[in-house]
């Protein structure tokens, strides 16, 4: 609660900012994807998550600087701070996430996951992979871009996780073109890693109220094309982690090993 004490009134004016463009959004949602039949849902849910996006966007004050060309369909690999990440990629263009199951119960970001066709996976059930991998796939022959974050889990951008290569099956097999993505931030009334990142043992209410409270936050995307990808997925795991770490060393170093 402490950003209410230092900035009051710009964080309750956000917080009903923030209010009103999710019903508007719900409205949006029902004018073009509520009744959609079945085979041009999941393209609609995409173009309302990019629009939603890009106005709550504003709410948090975020400019985003992009380095490179941001895929419009395949697969696209990037690191992964937090849930900010989700509004930045999904602002730059139609879109589906894959997350983590419990991220459907999370306050707004929850319900926006939901509203936009998110793919939830279960990880620690192993069953649940096939089915998600299925719908992927779907998702991928639509010609809709699907966004991965293949760590498994968000971090405070220091360094970069090993990928996980389960989810990874539809691309390798996949004629879609791939690429990755290298998000990073700036933040300068705050700690980047303590205040925008979203990751250890963060509680979301305290930190999203934390963060509208902040006066402006600079996001730079850096983009890149993967050639030749592999088609055994856990050499492709490792074929992308290697681009997402060039891309975080500014194309000048080797690769860790995962």
């Amino acid at each position: 609660m402490k950003a209410w004490f230092q900035h009051p009134l710009r964080l309750t004016g956000r917080l009903l900012w923030l209010a009103g463009e999710l019903a508007l959004a719900t409205l949006r949602y029902a004018a073009q994807c509520a009744f959609r039949p079945a085979e041009k849902s999941q393209a609609a849910r995409a173009a309302w998550m990019q629009h939603t996006a890009g106005r709550l966007l504003r709410i948090f004050a975020v400019k985003i600087s992009v380095v490179g060309t941001p895929p419009e369909r395949g697969l696209l690999v990037s690191n992964h701070l937090g849930y900010v990440d989700v509004l930045v990629l999904g602002s730059l263009n139609p879109s589906v996430f894959v997350a983590r199951h419990d991220v459907e119960s999370w306050p707004v970001f929850g319900w926006l996951a939901s509203r936009a066709g998110t793919i939830y996976i279960q990880r620690e059930r192993r069953a649940h992979v096939g089915p998600v991998t299925d719908q992927i796939q779907t998702v991928l022959d639509a010609g809709v871009l699907v966004i991965l974050f293949p760590e498994g889990t968000s971090s405070d951008g220091r360094s970069l996780l090993p990928f996980k290569s389960s989810l990874l099956e539809p691309a390798a097999r996949s004629s879609q073109p791939m690429s990755v993505s290298w998000i990073q931030y700036e933040l300068d009334d705050g700690d980047v890693a303590e205040e925008v990142c979203y990751w250890k043992d963060m509680t979301f209410l305290p930190h999203l109220l934390n963060l509208l409270g902040k006066r402006r936050v600079r996001a730079t995307v850096r983009f890149a094309a993967v050639k030749s990808p592999s088609t055994d997925r856990k050499e492709l795991a490792r074929q992308l982690h290697g681009e997402v770490f060039r891309l975080k060393a500014g194309n000048t170093a080797e690769p860790p090993r995962s």
